[in-house]
């Protein structure tokens, strides 16, 4: 018998979400970054264990939203987590301060809720023991894994429980697909990750990456034409670098990438432009699935 549920995986910024969910699909299905607010709209990984199909929802991180920007992904979060079979909240042991997460359970009253305990390989001993009896406490949490997702210890055993409590029921998607992500927008997030980890601090996560053109060739070989949209022209002239040398180091990276994760040679061009504004546009929500009135 086939079993089929989907797995809301919410949290704070930078908690591990992203890197959960590629661990339990098993390969890279949610672009990953330092800096925080990386995942923007819900984006579905699909986890294949036996006779499960599990459908894991990565969240953008639950936080205090003050931008239109910010509500309407953190209104996406707290929507997947109300309609999902299961619900993981994936809290950093290695914060001092929990009051954030803690919050985020408080939202979830009503809910049964997974706890996992990530970065437990930077956490001594005695301080998991006590967070794992702080969160206890609350009556929503029905079970508490301590994981290491960046490494992958103590994934395999949050697996096994979350297949157990799949419910009965068809597939909704393919045996070997990974993600729902239509392709061009899966190879637009790919850019931008390497957008943050090549710029770090010095470029705002307000950038939008644009998949225009996507050209396919009888030798297997792949044309993708991106723009970069970012508010200013000072913005813009930290993505080109002196000389284009910084687009450049980013195009090759994400090129590289890209290739490797399609299996084919890829031709990647960049272009950047100015435009101001472009979060206050319906548009731009549309195309990724946000609530543009949130």
């Amino acid at each position: 018998m086939t079993q089929f549920g989907f797995i809301a995986v919410l949290g704070e910024p930078n908690a591990g979400k992203s890197t959960l969910i590629n661990q339990l699909v098993g390969q890279k299905v949610s672009i990953v970054s330092p800096k925080v607010q990386t995942t923007r709209q819900r984006i579905l990984g699909i986890a294949m264990a036996g006779d499960a199909q599990l459908v894991l929802i990565d969240t953008p991180g639950i936080f205090a939203p003050k931008k239109r920007l910010d509500r309407a992904m953190v209104a996406s979060a707290w929507d997947a987590g109300r309609d999902a079979d299961q619900t993981i909240l994936i809290v950093d042991a290695s914060q001092k301060i929990q009051s954030r997460s803690q919050e985020i359970l408080k939202g979830l009253e009503g809910c049964k809720v997974i706890l996992v305990l990530n970065k437990v390989d930077a956490v001594d001993k005695a301080r998991l023991l006590k967070l794992a009896e702080t969160y206890h406490q609350y009556e929503q949490v029905t079970e508490i894994f301590m994981i290491s997702a960046l490494t992958g210890d103590g994934v395999p055993d949050l697996m096994a429980y979350l297949v157990s409590k799949a419910p009965a029921g068809p597939w909704m998607f393919p045996e070997d697909d990974i993600t729902d992500m239509p392709q061009r927008l899966w190879a637009s997030e790919i850019t931008r990750e390497q957008l943050y980890h090549q710029l770090h601090q010095e470029l705002p996560y307000e950038t939008f990456v644009e998949t225009e053109a996507w050209e396919e060739f009888d030798n297997g070989s792949v044309k993708i034409n991106q723009v970069i949209y970012v508010n200013r022209d000072g913005q813009k002239s930290i993505i080109l670098g002196k000389r284009g040398a910084k687009i450049k180091e980013i195009s090759q990276a994400a090129r590289e990438e890209l290739s490797q994760l399609l299996g084919r040679q890829v031709h990647l061009y960049l272009y950047v432009k100015v435009a101001e504004n472009w979060s206050e546009k319906s548009s731009f929500y549309r195309n990724i699935g946000l609530d543009f009135n949130a």
